[in-house]
Protein backbone atom coordinates (compact mmCIF):
# COMPACT_ATOMS: atom_id res chain seq x y z
CA UNK A 1 0.00 0.00 0.00
CA UNK A 2 2.16 3.54 -1.12
CA UNK A 3 -2.18 5.42 -0.57
CA UNK A 4 -4.29 5.31 2.51
CA UNK A 5 -7.24 7.64 2.90
CA UNK A 6 -9.55 6.99 6.07
CA UNK A 7 -12.13 8.61 8.10
CA UNK A 8 -11.58 8.78 11.96
CA UNK A 9 -13.80 11.21 14.21
CA UNK A 10 -15.71 12.86 11.29
CA UNK A 11 -12.65 13.71 9.60
CA UNK A 12 -10.85 12.38 6.47
CA UNK A 13 -7.47 11.58 6.86
CA UNK A 14 -4.59 10.61 4.23
CA UNK A 15 -1.04 9.23 4.16
CA UNK A 16 1.14 8.28 1.17
CA UNK A 17 4.38 6.03 0.85
CA UNK A 18 6.02 4.20 4.58
CA UNK A 19 3.31 6.07 6.16
CA UNK A 20 0.53 4.65 4.21
CA UNK A 21 2.48 1.78 4.48
CA UNK A 22 2.50 1.35 8.12
CA UNK A 23 -1.16 2.74 8.56
CA UNK A 24 -2.40 -0.69 6.48
CA UNK A 25 -0.52 -2.62 8.48
CA UNK A 26 -1.26 -1.23 12.32
CA UNK A 27 -5.25 -1.81 10.53
CA UNK A 28 -4.43 -4.94 9.25
CA UNK A 29 -2.84 -6.39 12.52
CA UNK A 30 -5.79 -5.24 14.99
CA UNK A 31 -5.31 -5.56 18.44
CA UNK A 32 -2.17 -7.49 18.25
CA UNK A 33 -0.36 -4.80 16.84
CA UNK A 34 2.89 -4.63 14.72
CA UNK A 35 6.74 -4.81 15.74
CA UNK A 36 9.48 -4.03 13.72
CA UNK A 37 10.10 -7.38 14.14
CA UNK A 38 7.21 -9.09 12.48
CA UNK A 39 6.51 -6.27 10.46
CA UNK A 40 10.16 -4.95 8.93
CA UNK A 41 9.96 -1.34 8.21
CA UNK A 42 13.14 1.08 8.39
CA UNK A 43 11.36 3.51 10.86
CA UNK A 44 8.28 2.42 12.58
CA UNK A 45 8.96 5.74 15.91
CA UNK A 46 8.78 7.56 13.00
CA UNK A 47 6.03 6.34 10.97
CA UNK A 48 3.76 6.34 14.17
CA UNK A 49 4.95 9.88 15.36
CA UNK A 50 3.50 11.44 12.27
CA UNK A 51 0.06 9.67 12.25
CA UNK A 52 0.30 10.72 16.18
CA UNK A 53 0.90 14.15 15.73
CA UNK A 54 -2.26 14.17 13.33
CA UNK A 55 -4.58 12.98 16.34
CA UNK A 56 -4.23 8.95 15.60
CA UNK A 57 -3.70 7.09 19.22
CA UNK A 58 -1.22 4.49 18.69
CA UNK A 59 -0.02 2.90 21.96
CA UNK A 60 3.53 1.95 22.15
CA UNK A 61 4.32 -1.14 23.77
CA UNK A 62 7.38 -2.00 25.37
CA UNK A 63 8.64 -5.67 25.07
CA UNK A 64 11.59 -7.90 25.54
CA UNK A 65 13.17 -10.25 22.67
CA UNK A 66 15.65 -13.00 23.45
CA UNK A 67 18.31 -14.58 20.69
CA UNK A 68 21.68 -13.44 19.51
CA UNK A 69 20.89 -9.96 19.50
CA UNK A 70 18.92 -9.35 22.93
CA UNK A 71 17.15 -6.40 23.90
CA UNK A 72 13.80 -4.30 23.91
CA UNK A 73 11.84 -3.21 20.80
CA UNK A 74 8.03 -1.62 20.28
CA UNK A 75 5.12 -3.27 19.59
CA UNK A 76 2.42 -0.58 18.19
CA UNK A 77 -1.54 -1.04 18.42
CA UNK A 78 -3.84 1.46 16.57
CA UNK A 79 -6.12 2.57 19.60
CA UNK A 80 -8.41 5.20 17.51
CA UNK A 81 -11.55 3.56 15.44
CA UNK A 82 -10.97 4.28 11.68
CA UNK A 83 -12.70 3.74 8.84
CA UNK A 84 -10.43 2.75 5.64
CA UNK A 85 -12.32 4.98 2.42
CA UNK A 86 -9.38 4.03 -0.12
CA UNK A 87 -5.85 1.92 -0.38
CA UNK A 88 -4.14 2.22 -3.89
CA UNK A 89 -0.88 -0.35 -4.17
CA UNK A 90 1.88 1.13 -7.05
CA UNK A 91 3.01 -1.55 -9.21
CA UNK A 92 6.10 -3.39 -8.49
CA UNK A 93 9.49 -1.61 -10.01
CA UNK A 94 10.25 -3.28 -12.93
CA UNK A 95 6.98 -4.45 -14.32
CA UNK A 96 6.19 -4.55 -17.83
CA UNK A 97 2.56 -4.26 -17.22
CA UNK A 98 2.69 -0.86 -15.76
CA UNK A 99 4.18 0.59 -18.35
Amino acid sequence: VNFIRFRMDGRELSGVGRDAWAMAELVKAGAEGCTPITHVGPRWSAYVRKWRVRGVSIETVHETHGGAFAGRHARYVLRSSIEVIETKTAPAAGNAEAA
